[in-house]
């Protein structure tokens, strides 16, 4: 079989080009959720009130954030850095995640039908841990820090999911057609209307 055959042979075989086409939008999908919380953790960190637009920032995310690079991201990347929350591993680890995801958005077809190797299957729980690790990081360092619930008690950092790697989680679940969740939020909505 040449292989153009075998490329059409997975383009048309709902089985192949299913899970490929699953796994690669998968990844496209959580390096923007990793993107998305990069930028808007620390926009949220230097938040000073909101407005008709939502959350306003003040002077200090200009100077103390946005002064490190142009780009919003690799700012918001370099005062991860400076705060230990991330280390230069983290960062090459980053870029090769970039690139992947570039290669998923700009290739797709070609990809998802083999003409394209793409390391997004292989690479996923990097994704997911670089996710995770920032993640955890803001919930040890910012938010439990200034909760004063949390005041003299004992932290499991292995038990703590952070809100987008538990976003990610339940997409995953619902996205691979698992119903579960629906049926419990409809189940809980119906209480609540019943309860009204």
């Amino acid at each position: 079989m040449s292989d153009s055959t075998d490329q059409w042979e997975r383009f048309l075989d709902p089985d192949v080009l299913r899970p490929s086409l699953f796994l690669a939008t998968m990844f496209i999908t959580t390096f923007e959720i990793l993107k998305d919380s990069i930028v808007d953790d620390i926009r949220g960190f230097y938040s000073n009130g909101f407005d008709k637009n939502g959350p306003t920032v003040g002077t200090d995310y200009q100077s103390k954030v946005l002064s490190k690079n142009k780009s919003p991201l690799y700012a918001s990347l370099k005062w991860l850095r400076e705060n230990d929350a991330i280390d230069d591993e983290d960062l090459v680890t980053f870029e090769k995640l970039k690139s992947t995801r570039n290669l998923l958005a700009h290739q797709l077809f070609a990809v998802v039908t083999g003409q394209v190797q793409s390391e997004h299957e292989a690479q996923f729980d990097a994704l997911v841990a670089l996710l995770r690790k920032i993640g955890v990081w803001w919930v040890i360092n910012v938010e439990i820090p200034t909760n004063p619930d949390f005041d003299g008690e004992e932290i499991d950092e292995e038990g703590i999911v952070p809100g987008s790697v538990l976003s990610l989680k339940m997409l995953i679940h619902v996205a691979s057609g698992n119903t579960e969740l629906l049926e419990y939020w409809r189940k809980e909505r119906m209480k609540g209307k019943t309860n009204a």
